[in-house]
Formats: structure tokens, C-alpha cells, sequence
């Protein structure tokens, strides 16, 4: 049975959305996924090169017709300039995570180590505890969090996705190709 919120078989969705960058136009894109119930699973939000643009990364989960229904209506608002799905497009992402662990001096050089072994790092040292900083995938940093959870996880953060395209062009130039096509 398919609801608003998708089906068992949910795909997962990264969408890239360009828009102007005006007071409230992060609170309409939140309302538009509110009202019509879709989840959001992660945001992340930010200037891009032009300081008058904006870029949100969002990703969402639900059936193909939900998803596909979530970029129509992204598309619809006024401030936004362009929306791009990475589905089928060649791309980047990544999630950063702030882990803060427990750790004293018999635990200390094993947490290194781990966090050695998954090119994370340290940045913060304290007598009982030291914060991991970890930038990858999601599977990546799962994987870290799995690890360290034995040695007792005070506080994590996370910022959530953020992608881009592979390529030489900028969203703006994807944006003005397809104009022309």
C-alpha cells in the first residue's frame, strides 16, 4: 500500500535545489515537504561561490511517484532557480560528523588507532573523553560510529548530506544548457 510517506520500498533520493538567497525561502521549501508529508532525511544548506545563491542539499526518501512529485513542486516555488536529481548523474557526496567518545588513558590509543584507520581525526582532547571528526559517506561514518560505540558515545552531530556533480560544468551551466536543449 502506497501513502505519502512511500511504500516498504522506499528509495532514497539526493536532490540539489539552487535558490535565491532570501530571508524565509529555507521555511516555504520546509512547509512544502510538511504539508504534503514528505520526510526529509537530511538538509544541509549554504552560500555557493555567489553570494546571492543558495544551495540545499535534501535528501528524501519515498516511492518513485512521491520523489517525483517532491522535485515538481520544488520547481514550482519562486525563489528557487533550478532543482537537480543526482540519481542518474555522476556525482559526490558527503557527510561530516562531530563523535564525542569516552575515553581514558587504557582507552585512548585504541580509539586513535580506529580513528586512524578511517583517515578521521582527532580535534578535540579532553581527560575524559576525546570528539572524532569523520568526513565521508554514510557508510563510513556508520561504520566509525559502530566501533566506537563500545567505548561510549556522549554526543554525535552530523551535518548531513551535501553533493555536487562530477564534471567541469557548475549547476549554473547544467542549468543554461538545458534551457537551450
Amino acid at each position: 500500500m502506497e501513502t505519502a510517506h512511500g511504500t516498504a520500498t522506499d528509495l532514497k533520493r539526493t536532490i540539489s535545489v539552487v535558490v535565491e538567497n532570501k530571508f524565509g525561502v529555507l521555511a516555504r521549501i520546509a512547509t512544502l515537504f510538511a504539508a504534503r508529508g514528505f520526510n526529509i532525511d537530511s538538509l544541509a544548506v549554504g552560500e555557493t561561490e555567489d553570494p546571492i545563491v543558495s544551495r540545499m542539499t535534501i535528501v528524501a526518501s519515498g516511492s518513485e511517484a512521491v520523489l517525483e512529485q517532491v522535485e515538481k513542486q520544488l520547481n514550482k516555488l519562486i525563489d528557487v532557480i533550478k532543482v537537480q536529481n543526482y540519481e542518474q548523474q555522476p556525482h559526490i557526496e558527503r557527510d561530516l560528523a562531530l563523535i564525542k567518545v569516552k575515553a581514558d588513558k587504557n582507552t585512548k590509543n585504541e580509539i586513535f588507532q580506529i580513528v586512524d584507520i578511517f583517515r578521521a581525526r582527532i580535534v578535540d582532547v579532553a581527560a575524559d573523553s576525546l570528539i572524532v571528526e569523520i568526513t565521508g559517506g554514510e557508510d563510513k561514518i556508520q561504520a566509525l560510529e559502530v566501533l566506537l560505540k563500545p567505548f561510549g558515545i556522549k554526543e554525535m552531530v552530523r551535518t548531513g548530506i551535501i553533493a555536487m556533480a562530477r564534471g567541469t560544468r557548475g549547476v549554473k551551466e547544467q542549468a543554461s544548457k538545458r534551457a537551450r536543449e
